[in-house]
């Protein structure tokens, strides 16, 4: 996934908010993470795929363009690209700087 800031304490200062564009490859997905200081709010520009979820990424969302998307603080997520096209997401999140935990996969 290649993630664009737009907004952010390095770029334009701010003490809030950081608002980025996000692209996701074609049958490709982010890494297993949550967010430690932040909540963020994702809108779906294009692409289809679905957001996978909870502390054992055991719920899965169909997500496409025109969804808005909600992840609390500290909720294991990843999104996935299911598509034979790039996925396109905005995201925005309360907090300038985000710190990002890596969730590890783990193979029986």
């Amino acid at each position: 996934m290649t993630r664009l800031a737009s907004v952010s304490e390095k770029l334009t200062g701010s003490t809030s908010i950081q608002l980025a564009v996000a692209t996701i490859p074609p049958h490709s997905a982010s890494s297993r993470h949550y967010h430690l200081n932040c909540e963020s709010a994702i809108y779906v520009v294009k692409g289809h795929g679905r957001l996978v979820i909870g502390d054992n990424l055991d719920r899965e969302l169909a997500i496409g363009p025109g969804d808005f998307i909600y992840v609390p603080a500290e909720a294991v997520h990843q999104p996935v690209n299911d598509g034979a096209d790039d996925m396109e997401i905005i995201v925005a999140r309360n907090t300038p700087v985000e710190i990002v935990a890596e969730v590890e996969t783990t193979k029986a």
